[in-house]
């Protein structure tokens, strides 16, 4: 299979942007090299459009609808499938604000079920809750920050604004919890590791390379659905983020027989079925599945954002859809997930409350302790 990847609402680090709250990815995927077989169908849409590339957002729903119906028989033709992948940046901030302070690996004072476990999400969202702007961006800042003090610092602020915040919480069990590990944090800040230590770490946590880990686990799963390796894996070039996007690629294909299990009930990092063969980044201007792509991607984006679409792109986009992948990195997304999920567990036995409950004190026994440490 051929894969080719696109991105849109690129703002690197910068996650406050107004104007481009969410980062997309597209990928489509076929059984065919696209920059070969459908190049001379490409090359014909380009000329009856006067254009020298397809770019969606140049030509607008406009002319776009002019080639509509070529569109389609280029998809219906070729198979094509296209998977859709969103990060909500604010989210992202808050997101790697919890994945940091919160592991209970590096924070003594959280209970290793809050971290290790699903409940970790309920925690998550409603931590999030306490946020505005201003302390989300704080709290960004000090994660992106190569000086360490000044992270430090940083993260002292927003942890001693979250506690006064956090004294608002009704659910006692969450609030002891957030109570504690945020005053260990504030007490602790140089064990907690927040900040990056280059700049070149920083893009490792970047919505474009958290979008493109789901772009990379969904090729996977296609991989794993089709029982055919990937041929070739084309990137739109750009030159911040390819490297990186390198780095992960290549990680993910040398783990391909390492067991990624994390805590109990939590989803198992699946590597087993990822590309084989390195990422292949490419001038957008060279390619015709990148040119595909694009188009796509700004046509999913515009529904999604709920901007004007014509039926006849909608029409499009519906057919896209049908057999497309669709998530998402956001607090929304989340809570949708797993509060489905939480809500339906069994109630334990009498015998397990009963084991889950002496468990659970011999634990707070040993964490309360790391509340007394500096």
């Amino acid at each position: 299979m051929y894969y080719y990847v696109d991105e849109s609402g690129h703002t690197g680090l910068k996650l406050f942007d107004g104007n481009q709250p969410n980062l997309y990815y597209g990928v489509l995927s076929a059984a065919v090299d696209l920059d070969a077989v459908v190049e001379p169908h490409v090359k014909k849409l380009r000329d009856k459009l006067g254009v020298k590339r397809l770019h969606a957002a140049d030509l607008g729903v406009g002319r776009l609808l002019e080639v509509c119906e070529a569109l389609k028989v280029i998809k219906r033709k070729n198979g094509l499938r296209f998977d859709f992948y969103r990060v909500a940046k604010k989210d992202h901030a808050a997101i790697t604000f919890f994945d940091q302070v919160f592991d209970q690996g590096v924070n003594k004072a959280v209970p290793w079920t809050a971290y290790w476990t699903p409940l970790r999400y309920p925690l998550l969202v409603t931590l999030a809750g306490y946020f505005d702007e201003d302390l989300l961006r704080k709290s960004w800042e000090a994660r992106t920050c190569v000086n360490d003090a000044e992270a430090q610092e940083n993260l002292v602020h927003v942890c001693n604004e979250l506690l006064v915040r956090v004294q608002d919480e009704s659910d006692a069990r969450m609030k002891e919890i957030f109570i504690d590990a945020l005053t260990w944090a504030a007490s602790n800040p140089e064990e907690i590791g927040y900040n990056v230590a280059s700049k070149k770490d920083a893009l490792q946590i970047s919505p474009n390379l958290i979008g493109f880990q789901s772009v990379m686990h969904g090729i996977a799963a296609r991989i794993e659905e089709d029982g055919v390796d990937a041929v070739k894996v084309v990137v739109d070039r750009q030159g911040e983020f390819n490297k990186a996007q390198e780095h992960i690629a290549k990680f993910y294909s040398d783990g391909r027989d390492v067991p990624w299990v994390s805590g109990p009930g939590l989803p198992e990092m699946k590597l087993k079925h990822m590309p084989v063969v390195p990422i292949s980044c490419t001038p957008g201007t060279s390619s015709a599945g990148l040119e595909l792509v694009d188009v796509f991607l700004w046509l999913f984006k515009r529904c999604a954002e709920g901007k004007d679409v014509p039926d006849t792109l909608v029409g499009l986009v519906n057919d896209l859809a049908r057999h497309s992948r669709l998530d998402e990195v956001s607090l929304m997304g989340i809570k949708r997930k797993w509060e489905e999920k939480l809500s339906s567990l069994p109630e334990p036995s009498a015998e397990e409350a009963e084991r889950l409950k002496n468990a659970i004190a011999c634990m707070e026994i040993e964490r309360k302790k790391n509340m007394l440490i500096k």
